[in-house]
């Protein structure tokens, strides 16, 4: 996800190794604007052994949470919980194709818009 813009890129990953996941960062991040990429924010893993290359590679630096800590990737917490929406808890996400994520990626980042109490959508619609 991307902090600043809550922009959200899902991976598709059909294995969870450092290699794979260096490869599946770099071709989804990289036609991201330098400012919209400034830092990456990840788990302590090993799925991330290449973080050094891949920071490289996307020109932004990699910091890692401390164990059991929650609280350091909170808008990455919120997303996460979206996500159960789509995807509960324990089911794995390698069964889902590229097209599927991509689907829930952009129903996330482009919700429904949402009117205040006293403006209905009618009033924005030239329909009506």
């Amino acid at each position: 996800m991307v902090v600043q813009s809550r922009m959200l890129r899902l991976l598709h990953l059909p294995r969870a190794d450092s290699d794979s996941v260096h490869a599946a960062l770099v071709a989804r991040m990289q036609d991201l604007p330098p400012e919209l990429m400034r830092s990456i924010t990840w788990d302590q893993g090993t799925e991330m052994a290449r973080h050094l290359a891949t920071a490289d590679k996307l020109g932004a630096p990699v910091y890692f949470c401390d164990s059991r800590s929650p609280w350091q990737r909170g808008s990455n917490e919120n997303i996460n919980g979206l996500l159960r929406d789509y995807f509960p808890k324990g089911v794995t996400l390698r069964g889902h194709s590229s097209q599927h994520l991509l689907a829930v990626e952009n129903e996330l980042n482009n919700p429904p818009a949402m009117f205040s109490k006293t403006v209905v959508p009618r009033t924005y619609s030239p329909l009506c």
